[in-house]
């Protein structure tokens, strides 16, 4: 499956149509990127039920912005609308395959349950303070 280029006019509807989204923020100055880029592509070609999307920092800068993307190459992985992964560095294929398969094995129940833990620890700390 070849690569989406998401902007910020088709970005919610990808994330929210498709379960599993890795989202590869990049620029066409950027030398890690355009290395980067290859390895991407590949492991599109090898996970072909997964949405692999592209964000061009230069032309989508307000979406860049909104995940306050600062260091580029940055990997972010959405399964069922929630972000699970986002790091700025280019993988190696190896490193990339193994993560895929760690986001592929999350339990996105217990993620969720967490995910609302640590929100009503937030809000009970803010309600003591």
């Amino acid at each position: 499956m070849a690569t989406v280029e998401l902007t910020k006019e088709n970005f919610d509807r990808t994330v929210s149509e498709n379960p599993f989204v890795l989202i590869d923020f990049w620029a066409g100055w950027c030398r890690p990127c355009l290395q980067f880029a290859p390895v991407y592509e590949k492991a599109s070609e090898a996970n072909p039920d997964l949405v692999f999307a592209k964000v061009d920092t230069e032309a989508q800068q307000e979406l860049a912005a909104a995940f306050q993307i600062t260091s580029i190459p940055t990997l972010m992985i959405v399964r069922d609308q929630v972000a699970i992964f986002a790091q700025p560095g280019a993988l190696p294929e190896a490193a990339l395959t193994d993560l895929i398969g760690q986001a592929r094995s999350l339990d996105m129940e217990e993620v969720r349950a967490k995910i609302a833990a640590t929100q009503q620890d937030g809000q009970a700390g803010t309600a003591e303070a």
